[in-house]
């Protein structure tokens, strides 16, 4: 029998699969699946056994083009050729542009984790995004996966560090996105094209080993800057001048100021994550996983104080439909106080300053700003703040509250042990 379109239209599906096998060509024939799905396949003999290699779903090829790439699986087996390795082969010779597509796609499905062993959260894939259009693709995404060598990313992270691809790119809609390069984004680059390698050999996509090994970046300081309490006067000045034109931005910086919040905790902060009889913010989803900070009087005054624009979002955007982004507001701000080396991030900073010339340990700071890994008793069964955070998140918060106020903070006895 001929496998014809005749013939295969006519084949009705039965309670198991079951095959037709072309009379004229050896090896060429169809699967017939139970739900009417029929699939073109070649059975060929690979060393001492044999192999059935999918060609495609009837439908997509047609009778002729199946039998056209039937032939020549069966013709490269003759020649003692492996075509099923030679399509795995084939799909790990995709491009270095196609491989960052895949990985976007997974992370976006929430298949891509962090060092916390954490679905990646939509901020940072959004980062991720912008490197791969902006330095990646242009600078190596042609070029094979397998074929990708360790001095291809040398002059990739060389010409992002001599900016050669820096520009202005279309952002969100209506927005501009500014890519300047350096050393520090050419680390970055090089960072997340390592992770996308390493995610995709553990998936057998790409051959090893992984390109990224050895290649030199340079890695800038750590940021340090914090401001002084002249400098909190200052800014609190630009905020009760800009409270009438950015009211949103204005009390986003003051919970910033008053909790150590990160710009993004702080922006994307639901009024379901504040409990305010139990004087704390319970967030969902940091940095670090799932987050508790004590909240103190003034930064529990504060968001009492707001308008509920929003049944979910403390800082909603225009829509309505998330949450506001507040990023070039809140630098407007910091310019408007002659603060132009100082963002949001350095209120952070600053709180954690002052929270150290109080007297508070590294242990009890870095659970203010949820740096701390919790043991299982605490994530697990702590539900509030102990008392040692209470009173620092108090200290601190009055003593910033001070200082953006103009006035001199209340000297409150330093508990033993803090």
């Amino acid at each position: 029998m001929r496998l014809t379109k005749r013939v295969l239209d006519a084949a009705a599906p039965r309670a198991e699969e079951y095959f037709l096998w072309c009379g004229d060509l050896a090896g060429f024939g169809a699967r017939i699946y139970p739900s009417r799905k029929k699939v073109f396949i070649a059975q060929i003999r690979v060393g001492r056994g044999q192999r059935r290699v999918t060609i495609g779903a009837y439908g997509v090829y047609t009778v002729d083009q199946a039998r056209k790439r039937a032939e020549e699986i069966i013709r490269a087996a003759a020649e003692g050729r492996d075509p099923q390795r030679e399509k795995q082969e084939a799909r790990k010779a995709i491009t270095v542009a196609e491989l960052c597509e895949e990985y976007l796609v997974a992370a976006r499905a929430g298949l891509v984790t962090t060092r916390f062993r954490r679905p990646k959260r939509a901020s940072t894939i959004a980062i991720d995004e912008g490197r791969v259009a902006r330095h990646i693709v242009p600078l190596i995404g042609r070029l094979r996966t397998r074929d990708l060598k360790r001095a291809d990313v040398q002059r990739m992270a060389d010409a992002i560090a001599q900016g050669k691809t820096a520009g202005v790119f279309a952002g969100k809609p209506r927005g501009q996105a500014l890519a300047t390069g350096g050393t520090g984004t050419a680390a970055h680059v090089v960072e997340l094209l390592g992770g996308i390698y390493s995610w995709a050999e553990k998936r057998d996509l790409v051959p090893g080993p992984n390109p990224v090994l050895g290649v030199e970046t340079v890695r800038g300081e750590a940021e340090d800057r914090t401001l002084s309490e002249d400098e909190l006067r200052i800014l609190g000045k630009a905020l009760a001048e800009g409270e009438a034109q950015v009211p949103m931005a204005v009390a986003a910086v003051r919970l910033i100021a008053l909790t150590g919040l990160r710009r993004e905790e702080a922006c994307a902060l639901r009024w379901g994550e504040i409990d305010f009889v139990g004087c704390c913010l319970r967030l969902d989803a940091t940095k670090t996983g799932r987050s508790t900070r004590p909240l103190r009087k003034p930064a529990r005054e504060l968001l009492q104080s707001l308008p509920r624009l929003s049944e979910e979002w403390v800082f909603p955007n225009r829509g309505g439909t998330g949450h506001a982004a507040l990023k070039d507001s809140i630098a407007e701000l910091f310019d408007a106080a002659g603060l132009k080396d100082a963002r949001a991030h350095a209120l952070r900073r600053t709180f954690a300053s002052v929270a150290a010339d109080e007297g508070y340990s590294d242990a009890t700071i870095a659970e203010l700003l949820g740096h701390a890994r919790r043991g299982v008793t605490q994530r697990h069964y702590i539900r509030r703040p102990d008392a040692a955070l209470v009173a620092a998140a108090d200290r601190v918060a009055s003593r910033i509250t001070a200082a953006l106020d103009g006035r001199k903070a209340e000297v409150v006895p330093l508990r033993s042990g803090a």
